[in-house]
């Protein structure tokens, strides 16, 4: 199935101690960690492709623009929700954001490159 622009998903996560700048070693306080907001927003970007890639392809992440701008509690649900923007060749553009029941707590973009699995792992070695 083609990639287009327009695929979107939405992901989410009740926070959880381990969800915390404290736990992950971001930061010392007990919120929601960066690192979790960004993960959060690259699953949601995966799953925006759900079922339209072959078996031989995936994706990997090149670039995060995130700007994380408020706390969010420990108890808390937040929701993230990726969009393709745009296909450039093998590079994917998702408008990704992420809310909690007060406001907006973070928005950017992620690019993901689609690649050959079995290639792109040989490269380990």
């Amino acid at each position: 199935m083609p990639l287009e622009p327009g695929l979107s998903a939405r992901v989410g996560l009740d926070v959880a101690e381990d969800d915390t700048a404290l736990a992950i070693g971001s930061g010392d306080v007990p919120v929601l960690g960066t690192p979790r907001v960004v993960a959060l927003c690259e699953e949601a970007s995966i799953a925006a492709l759900g079922g339209r890639l072959t078996a031989q392809e995936t994706t990997v992440g090149m670039r995060v623009q995130l700007d994380h701008l408020a706390p969010t509690a420990v108890g808390h649900a937040v929701t993230a929700e990726a969009t393709l923007e745009k296909v450039e060749g093998r590079r994917l553009v998702f408008t990704v954001s992420v809310r909690d029941a007060r406001s907006l707590v973070a928005a950017g973009k992620v690019t993901r490159v689609v690649v050959d699995r079995d290639h792109f792992l040989a490269k380990c070695h």
